[in-house]
């Protein structure tokens, strides 16, 4: 039986932190102080722009958003769906429901809407990049690479500091048509991953949190975009 997706529910995409602005610390900080309460908060993927369990030294360039969602975790109900970017991180959030790309979609309903959640990095991407995301979010490959874990990492989070991330996907529509087969015909998809922030027939694309400064907010049983002030 799928769960309900409630009234004034939260969902943040593609906030790249700590790389991409303050704006996601900023919105945690304001669900801490109560200034927003959320009765759940669904975080779906890129949330960092790396992170990943099984090693500490990663942690330490997002201490500060880990422990605010860790301390959060403990008081409303937060889903995290892991994205390209961040993933293995169920040792990390012990009290938050986190959904490997292998355990997504998820399946919520909203009124008598069937709603189903993905990262968005699911389906359409290709035999190379499947192999790839298995063999990488792999408890075994992480331990691998720890003897090199500075050098990697540093040097991976330099190449991260320096992308560009924002950007219109020109044809989105063809993309995300070949990904609407994939589920059922009647069904509302909400994905993030395309930092699009746009509705497409029944898919939406979420907005990202660094790109377009909006989150999705449940209002009135509908998904609608808003952008963040403080």
């Amino acid at each position: 039986m799928p769960k309900q997706l409630k009234e004034h529910a939260l969902f943040i995409a593609d906030a790249h932190y700590p790389h991409h602005g303050e704006e996601f610390l900023t919105l945690l900080k304001n669900i801490q102080n109560s200034t927003i309460q959320p009765p759940q908060l669904f975080l779906m993927g890129d949330i960092f722009d790396l992170l990943f369990g099984h090693n500490d030294y990663i942690q330490t360039f997002s201490k500060e958003a880990i422990e605010h969602i860790q301390k959060l975790s403990k008081n409303i109900e937060i889903i995290y769906l892991e994205g390209n970017h961040d993933f293995c991180l169920k040792e990390l959030f012990p009290n938050v429901k986190v959904y490997s790309r292998e355990e997504q979609p998820i399946h919520y309903t909203l009124k008598d809407q069937d709603i189903y959640l993905s990262h968005g990095d699911l389906y359409e991407t290709g035999f190379g990049y499947n192999l790839y995301s298995k063999v990488l979010r792999n408890k075994t490959t992480l331990t691998l690479l720890k003897p090199f874990q500075k050098q990697i990492i540093n040097h991976r989070m330099e190449k991260l500091k320096a992308k560009k991330i924002c950007g219109n996907f020109i044809g989105y529509e063809k993309r995300f048509d070949a990904i609407r087969t994939h589920y059922p015909k009647d069904a509302l998809i909400i994905e993030g991953h395309f930092h699009q922030a746009v509705v497409h027939k029944n898919y939406i694309s979420l907005p990202s949190l660094a790109c377009q400064g909006e989150i999705g907010v449940i209002k009135e049983g509908k998904i609608v975009f808003e952008r963040v002030v403080y």
